[in-house]
C-alpha cells in the first residue's frame, strides 16, 4: 500500500534549548499520521470510537536518523505494516520535506479492545474495520506456520 502522507510545520514548543526537536515529540508526529491514515481511509478515530472499537499502544519504536530543527517541514508517511483479528501495527517514516532526508522511522503496535477494555477480534466483531485494514496490509498474516 501506498503511504498516507502527512505534512507540518515544526513548532517553536517543539524544540530543546538547541532548537533541534526534542525525541519524545516524534511519537506525537506518529500519533498525527496515525490519525490522518485513519481519516484518509475513511475510518476517522471518533467514527471507530463510536462503534466501541479503541485502539491503545501495545508497543512503539523510533530509530532516530537526523535532527528536525525549528521551521521545518516534515512529513510523516504512515502504512499498515500488519493486522491481525487481534493486533494492528503502523510504521512511519519521518522526512524533511526540504531535502527529503529521512529523519526518523518506527513503528506502533495496537491491540483492538471494547469501551471496557476487554480484548476484541475485530475480524469477528467490527467485518468492515477487518476488510478495510487487511486490504491495506504490507506483510499478510497466515495462521499457518
Amino acid at each position: 500500500m501506498k503511504a498516507v502522507e502527512t505534512s507540518f510545520s515544526v513548532r517553536y514548543a517543539e524544540t530543546d534549548q538547541m532548537g533541534i526537536v526534542y525525541h519524545a515529540n516524534y511519537y506525537v508526529w506518529f500519533e498525527v499520521g496515525r490519525t490522518e491514515f485513519f481519516k484518509s481511509i475513511d475510518l476517522p478515530y471518533w467514527e471507530i470510537e463510536k462503534q466501541g472499537l479503541y485502539l491503545p499502544v501495545l508497543e512503539s519504536f523510533c530509530k532516530y536518523r537526523h535532527s528536525a530543527r525549528f521551521g521545518d517541514t516534515v512529513i510523516v508517511k504512515t502504512r499498515v505494516k500488519d493486522v491481525r483479528p487481534t493486533r494492528l501495527k503502523l510504521t512511519y517514516e519521518v522526512f524533511r520535506k526540504q531535502d527529503g532526508v529521512l529523519l526518523a522511522e518506527g513503528y506502533t503496535e495496537h491491540t483492538f479492545i471494547n469501551k471496557d477494555g476487554k480484548p476484541l477480534n475485530i475480524k469477528k466483531s467490527h467485518p468492515r474495520v477487518w476488510e478495510v485494514l487487511e486490504k491495506l496490509t504490507v506483510t499478510k498474516f497466515s495462521s499457518t506456520p
